[in-house]
């Protein structure tokens, strides 16, 4: 493959991938998608050199040979986790899946000239929940009050306190269930009589619950900005556990918050990021959190066309141009 390729890495099945792959192709821009979790060792093969000569490298997969030192964008959606949970750990297999990570994602992370949307590390830094409330409240975003806490205590007298409040998790978890099949912890309310010894296991994240009438995705894709209300059938804290029962329209940005959410991203070092808000009946925005690869392709066509055109160009253009 002669032309500089883009490289999407990301697990089969990514909706969301898919549209960014398809606008690509349709502008006949070599695209080469790969999950380093389930593509190597087999059928991918990788190498990578490096000396005084500077960096080279070839990636081949079932249908594509990549000049690793032209690549000219890497789009990091949502590769698989290295490892299965379901089977048995052992010291040769954890060896396994260490250097698995350490090598062929160690080595898509350094590949010169290449823009990363977003780079794994700055995703990583940018997914800590502490870390993006600091910023926001630092940036000028409504921010309801928060508790981090493991001392049972305090989350009581937050709860008393407060009224309505919601625990969420401090980092997504996929707990495995009984049938193999992934069990998510949503957000959800809680009162302080549910509040046990049980908090101390490790800190929890508590936060005033926002009245809302209503809940806001924005992808931000650089300058460009896409918000979609979300309108949910019934009083739900956390829209994102039937999808089936939401409503989707495009909705304007408020000046401040398009200024804060590009501020947001630059300092955080990111190109991309989906915003969650909660939209008060004052149409106040409040800040909730900002997933660096998160999902936008459930919020409708129109809009899922805009966002996916802007992400295309950027991943054509890279970072030489």
């Amino acid at each position: 493959m002669d032309r500089p390729s883009v490289l999407v890495i990301t697990a089969l099945g990514d909706v969301t991938a898919d549209l960014v792959v398809g606008e690509l192709h349709e502008r006949d821009v070599p695209v080469v998608r790969l999950d380093p979790a389930t593509d190597f060792p087999q059928p991918a093969r990788l190498t990578a050199r490096f000396g005084a000569g500077g960096f080279a490298g070839e990636l081949t997969t079932a249908s594509r040979d990549v000049d690793l030192a032209r690549v000219r964008s890497a789009y990091w959606r949502r590769p698989t986790p290295y490892g299965d949970p379901r089977q048995a750990e052992t010291p040769e297999r954890r060896f396994g899946i260490e250097q698995a990570r350490a090598g062929y994602a160690g080595v898509l992370t350094v590949l010169p000239d290449t823009l990363h949307v977003n780079h794994p590390v700055r995703n990583r830094a940018a997914d800590s929940k502490p870390a993006q409330l600091a910023v926001a409240g630092r940036l000028g975003f409504l921010v309801a009050p928060t508790l981090i806490t493991n001392r049972v205590e305090d989350a009581r007298a937050f709860a008393r306190g407060h009224g309505q409040v919601v625990y969420k998790p401090l980092h997504g978890v996929h707990l495995p269930g009984a049938d193999g099949r992934n069990r998510t912890v949503w957000v959800s309310p809680v009162h302080a009589d549910e509040l046990d010894a049980s908090v101390a296991l490790c800190p929890h994240l508590f936060q005033a619950r926002v009245p809302k009438v209503a809940d806001i995705r924005l992808a931000a894709v650089g300058d460009d900005l896409f918000a979609t209300r979300i309108d949910t059938d019934g009083d739900h804290v956390d829209w994102r556990q039937d999808q089936r029962m939401i409503r989707c329209s495009p909705v304007s940005v408020p000046p401040p918050v398009a200024d804060a959410v590009r501020s947001y991203l630059h300092t955080f070092g990111l190109v991309f990021g989906a915003f969650d808000f909660a939209l008060d009946g004052e149409g106040r925005w409040w800040f909730l959190e900002c997933n660096p690869n998160g999902q936008w392709a459930f919020v409708g066509e129109e809009s899922n066309g805009a966002i996916a055109g802007a992400l295309a160009d950027v991943l054509q253009k890279g970072a030489s141009e």
